[in-house]
């Protein structure tokens, strides 16, 4: 590179694999420096391919979160692992994520198998490591060697941003060389209207602790920005029974209004403006069973 000349790039996709819970959107959101992807206690809310895009060391990081990886029992929950699996094959880079405290259970020995078969440099990312101790990391990672060949282990704590200024570091030095696919000062590829769902469905999982999250989707219907600055977002609630819609409703609308208050709050933050967030929730039977609903989530419809 002579002076005064743009220094050569990479970019390439990095594909975080691992069990629902253990941390990937977390890591996604410490990797970028920004909330890009939706984050819960509970299992299984990524449903579909969310970038976080991160530049380090003249390199960009374009960081698929796919889904948890579990065993399929719903036509919707197939759709999620084979969006998993897929997003795997076609990346440059694989994060293989184990959670420190879980260990090599059944579940993650099963992903570490499969995952030999892919074509791609491995990196083994151990997650929650301020929740064990020294001994018990270090065995993990010699026992998940012996499993998977792979190219680095890393010890982080993606809550707390631990070692994940390493991991970065790592992952720019490993990505192709190449040019950037996306404007340096973007951090998704989602658009806004799907972040604002994501947000949304979140505070849905927060506030609702029953079996509901899982029956139920958000959609951004209009997002229009106003004279003032500020922006206007319609999104609607569905969910397959009219049970379940009183339930987001809450007693005199009181849920519904309060999940709308933190998801506008979180969404004026993200866009640095005032945000007008009105929710509507209906029913939708069966939406679990359409096609337009996956092709909405970013999901390819299971035919079986």
């Amino acid at each position: 590179m002579t002076d005064g000349a743009k220094p050569d790039t990479s970019c390439g996709f990095v594909a975080l694999i691992g069990a629902p819970n253990v941390g990937k959107s977390t890591l996604v959101n410490a990797l970028v420096g920004s909330k890009v992807t939706i984050v819960s206690r509970k299992v299984q809310t990524t449903r579909a391919l969310i970038r976080g895009i991160v530049i380090a060391d003249h390199a960009q990081i374009i960081l698929v979160d796919t889904p948890g990886i579990f065993s399929p029992k719903r036509r919707l929950d197939r759709a999620m692992v084979s969006t998993a699996w897929s997003g795997a094959y076609d990346a440059d880079l694989v994060c293989v994520l184990l959670d420190a405290k879980v260990g090599l259970d059944e579940e993650a020995d099963r992903i570490l198998s499969k995952v030999a078969g892919v074509d791609h440099d491995k990196i083994l990312v151990i997650n929650k490591i301020d929740l064990v101790p020294r001994e018990k990391l270090l065995a993990l990672a010699k026992a998940a060697n012996e499993r998977l060949v792979c190219k680095d282990t890393f010890m982080i704590s993606a809550l707390s941003g631990d070692g994940v200024d390493d991991l970065r570091a790592a992952l720019a030095r490993m990505v192709p060389a190449g040019p950037f696919l996306y404007p340096e000062d973007q951090m998704s590829d989602a658009p806004m209207r799907q972040l604002a769902a994501e947000i949304t469905r979140e505070k849905i999982f927060q506030k609702l602790h029953q079996e509901l999250p899982y029956q139920s989707t958000v959609e951004t219907d209009s997002w229009s920005e106003r004279k003032d600055g500020s922006i206007r977002i319609e999104q609607t609630i569905f969910v397959e029974r009219e049970g379940q819609r009183k339930i987001v409703l809450g007693k005199g609308g009181a849920t519904v209004k309060s999940i709308g208050a933190e998801a506008r709050k979180e969404l004026a933050e993200i866009t640095g403006c005032p945000v007008h967030l009105f929710l509507f929730v209906k029913v939708r039977e069966n939406w679990g069973d359409d096609p337009d609903r996956y092709r909405e989530m970013g999901l390819e419809f299971p035919r079986e």
